[in-house]
């Protein structure tokens, strides 16, 4: 039987001092109001898993055009901020942590979500070959329009912005979202960033907006309490590049030149086995950076602690598990079982399937 105590040893991570590795995983519900305002239920949702280590918030956009899924919320707007700190207190309340995923979806998006109904902003003006959530249900995304250099500014201001609201809402700190074929890592990649100016072309050059947005970021939030989100494997949003080991190897030495409190990389999705050659790249990237290391990726407790004892990872992000159990290290740590997980609730509704999953306290312990 595993040894599942290494799950529940502390450990610092920049400024926080985490009482235990079962973190949980910024999991989008799509249950914000239209303006992307946080509705009161995510008081209870997130006051209720305030027993992770660390919780990583849903994806946050931070500008309006972010926006590619129908009520997910932002973090550009007086009344986003408002909303936020009402979560944060609560999760502080009970004994918490919480960081800001800061987000911008990029061409993955619809032109019924955009600012007055204009193209999707992207690195280059593709497509990309897949479908997003608006009001009529599942669509096409919309072909996107190449960023001009001024939107490029534009948007390393609002990352700026982003992170600075983030912390006057009472986050921790932030997260920046640089993976799953969102904005930054259509940057990133070459199958989405075809650009001929100083963003394209070179690795060097697509690093470039990762590159300042973290030096946006950083005028306003501390690096020890900036992390950052890879998945270098892809198999998501249509994505992928010609040299992944090169360029990710070239991503993780800035995040390690910059000092970001920890790299949170996808290192399984859900369904899909990860070949023997993707985990070998995986531990090699995991070498070009010093920091604390978060993995995620469909992991169990036993698969998560077995991590941890090898050195792979200081900490395991746990998504549709902390969904479904609010005191999931509490589970881990007896033994118990976890509640069965209502998929049908997963995006979009009320409180039902979002605030009404059972303690063990409620329940009764086994």
């Amino acid at each position: 039987m595993t040894d599942l105590s290494r799950l529940f040893a502390p450990v610092a991570m920049g400024a926080l001092d985490l009482p235990n590795r079962v973190l949980m995983a910024p999991l989008t519900r799509n249950r914000s109001q239209e303006d992307g305002t946080p509705r009161d239920w995510a008081q209870t949702y997130y006051a209720q898993r305030a027993s992770a280590g660390l919780i990583v918030s849903e994806a946050t956009q931070v500008d309006p055009t972010g926006k590619g899924y129908i009520d997910t919320p932002g973090i550009h707007a007086d009344s986003h901020v408002a909303a936020w700190r009402k979560i944060t207190e609560a999760v502080h309340a009970n004994g918490g942590r919480i960081f800001c995923q800061l987000w911008h979806v990029g061409r993955i998006s619809h032109v019924s979500l955009q600012p007055e109904g204009a193209a999707p902003l992207a690195p280059s003006a593709i497509r990309a070959e897949t479908k997003t959530f608006t009001r009529n249900g599942f669509e096409d995304c919309s072909e996107p329009q190449t960023m001009t250099t001024d939107q490029i500014a534009a948007m390393v201001d609002a990352y700026r912005d982003g992170a600075r609201r983030a912390l006057e809402a009472g986050f921790d700190g932030v997260e920046i979202h640089a993976a799953n074929g969102y904005l930054i890592d259509q940057f990133l990649q070459d199958s989405t960033n075809k650009r001929e100016d100083g963003y394209g072309g070179s690795i060097e050059n697509r690093l470039r907006f990762l590159r300042e947005v973290i030096g946006a970021v950083a005028e306003v939030c501390p690096r020890e309490r900036t992390g950052i989100r890879f998945s270098p494997l892809g198999q998501a949003n249509d994505i992928s590049d010609s040299d992944r080991e090169a360029l990710f190897t070239e991503a993780y030495k800035l995040a390690d030149a910059e000092r970001l409190v920890y790299i949170h990389t996808i290192e399984q999705f859900r369904g899909a086995d990860t070949p023997d050659a993707d985990r070998a790249l995986l531990r090699r990237l995991r070498g070009h950076y010093s920091g604390p290391y978060i993995a995620n990726g469909d992991l169990s407790a036993e698969a998560a602690a077995e991590m941890i004892a090898r050195g792979d990872c200081e900490a395991v992000t746990f998504g549709r598990a902390f969904i479904a159990n609010p005191d999931l290290p509490e589970r881990f740590r007896t033994g118990a079982p976890l509640n069965p997980q209502d998929e049908d609730t997963f995006y979009g509704g009320d409180e039902r399937g979002y605030t009404d999953y059972p303690f063990l306290d409620s329940i009764g312990r086994v």
